[in-house]
């Protein structure tokens, strides 16, 4: 009677599990290839702008075409692997006057949610960590492909955008102009199916 029961049960908690769910791939990000980019664009005095990277990051997501629903991303960034092509610039950023990379050596992403727009578009949610703050964020996204490469691999690539407020993660930028209180964000990367 007990071991009817926990089949039961077993089969029933199962049940709540969406099969395409089931059937997600999981992808990781190639970094070892360089075909990830966590890039960024920022004003400079309302003059121009600065466009920046980092370096070194490592995540992956889980995608199902046929239940785009069930995707999820997650990646985490080493905040000290910035680069803007200026090492005094970068040497500045990096210190605790904004990002302080010491006191918060990493940054990180972790979806909450996928709301699909059209055919390989949609809206990204999750929690975005930077400078020690936590914030909920939106991000459209494309995707850009999907198939076999010529190493025997499966990918599929994304991009997508987004506008932070740098405030809402405890940096300060009330010295500057009002251009520069926000960035874009741009990432892109391809995965290889695991």
């Amino acid at each position: 009677m007990y071991k009817k029961t926990a089949l039961t049960a077993a089969l029933a908690a199962a049940s709540l599990v969406p099969l395409a769910q089931a059937q997600a791939a999981d992808y990781a990000i190639d970094t070892d290839g360089q075909h990830a980019f966590v890039q960024f664009k920022i004003s400079h005095l309302g003059f121009s702008y600065i466009l920046g990277s980092f370096e070194e990051f490592d995540g992956g997501f889980s995608y199902d075409p046929e239940n785009p629903e069930a995707s999820s991303a997650n990646l985490e960034v080493e905040v000290d692997s910035l680069t803007t092509n200026h090492a005094e610039r970068d040497k500045h950023i990096l210190s605790d006057d904004f990002l302080d990379a010491a006191e918060y050596p990493t940054a990180s992403f972790a979806s909450t949610g996928f709301e699909p727009t059209g055919e390989g578009e949609g809206v990204l949610t999750g929690d975005l960590t930077l400078h020690g703050e936590t914030q909920a964020i939106e991000m459209p996204v494309t995707l850009l492909g999907e198939g076999d490469d010529p190493w025997g691999n499966y990918r599929a690539g994304f991009e997508g955008s987004t506008t932070l407020t740098l405030s809402d993660y405890g940096i300060d930028m009330s010295q500057f102009p009002e251009s520069m209180h926000e960035l874009e964000l741009y990432v892109t990367f391809e995965g290889i199916r695991q």
